[in-house]
């Protein structure tokens, strides 16, 4: 059955305190703050991150950034989001995307987090309908725009890479082991990426098998994992577990490149593929180039204060 549709919720303003020290149960005292910090929540597909504009003047210091996206993707305690997207000028491109997961960690390219740096430098007036954006994988074009109300960009994506030198695995040729019993191919689409074909994706249990596979030595720098289950013609369902975020996402935009590239590999689906994720679909086409289309949306706007 497909994934249903993940509805948004209204557009607001939200001021979030740091700093709020406990000095007895269910009471809090707040310290004194001298900063503000403005942000944005964005997410594509239910894929959700945190964007702090640095496009005039670094906000976050280089050594806090990794930290900040510790603190702040933190759904308890911190704002919530797969990611922290840092937006900044480019001397190679219109503008730059740098992106901090969870665990500290920089992640080279993310489809999803595109969309949503495009959407936000769009609103902003930063960019036009088509722009390039500089990211830790290559520049990447992008076109996007409105049409009633709804906001889509088609991003140009990086081009699979399935030779194991390139992923990086060990060993030479493409990629195909069998982990804990499930038959692993493999891809770079901008970052690393494990695919494993499965009858049924909802049996899969994906908070073991996802760490087994993202952690396999042969994968030198891990891998995220996609578990892939064929549909009615070109179309397949996923579900993704990210490496960095270390636990199953909504969506994963170089994840659905890289089921959709796999699948296409081995001549199992044709050049546009429909793919279903948790939290909605995604077109990837295959041709000269390989694109991914889908959409972004604005959560709301707030306030880090310090």
């Amino acid at each position: 059955m497909p994934y249903p549709a993940v509805s948004d919720p209204p557009a607001t303003t939200i001021r979030y305190h740091h700093g709020l020290s406990p000095t007895a149960p269910n009471t809090y005292k707040r310290e004194a703050y001298t900063m503000e910090i403005a942000f944005t929540k964005l997410h594509g597909n239910g894929n959700d991150f945190i964007l702090i504009d640095e496009h005039d003047r670094e906000v976050i210091p280089e050594d806090m950034k990794g930290a900040f996206a510790a603190l702040y993707c933190d759904r308890r305690f911190g704002i919530g989001a797969d990611g922290i997207l840092f937006l900044q000028a480019s001397e190679k491109a219109d503008i730059r995307m740098r992106l901090f997961q969870p665990d500290e960690s920089e992640a080279a390219m993310c489809g999803n987090g595109i969309r949503c740096l495009a959407k936000y430098a769009y609103d902003a007036g930063y960019v036009k309908e088509s722009c390039s954006v500089e990211t830790g994988a290559g520049i990447v074009p992008v076109t996007m725009g409105y049409a009633d109300d709804e906001f889509t960009a088609t991003i140009t994506m990086p081009t699979p890479a399935f030779e194991r030198s390139t992923i990086p695995a060990t060993g030479t040729g493409e990629y195909k082991e069998k982990i804990r019993g499930f038959t692993v191919y493999a891809v770079n689409t901008g970052v690393p990426h494990a695919v494993v074909f499965t009858k049924e994706i909802g049996a899969v249990d994906i908070a073991t098998a996802g760490p087994a596979i993202r952690n396999h030595p042969t994968f030198v720098e891990g891998a995220n994992v996609n578990f892939v289950e064929q549909g009615d013609g070109d179309t397949i369902r996923i579900r993704t577990f990210e490496r960095g975020v270390e636990a199953e996402t909504f969506s994963c935009g170089t994840g659905a490149t890289a089921s959709a590239a796999v699948a296409h590999h081995l001549g199992n689906v044709g050049d546009e593929v429909r793919v279903e994720t948790k939290g909605g679909p995604l077109i990837i086409r295959f041709g000269d180039s390989v694109t991914m289309e889908g959409p972004a949306s604005t959560v709301f706007a707030g306030v880090i204060s310090f």
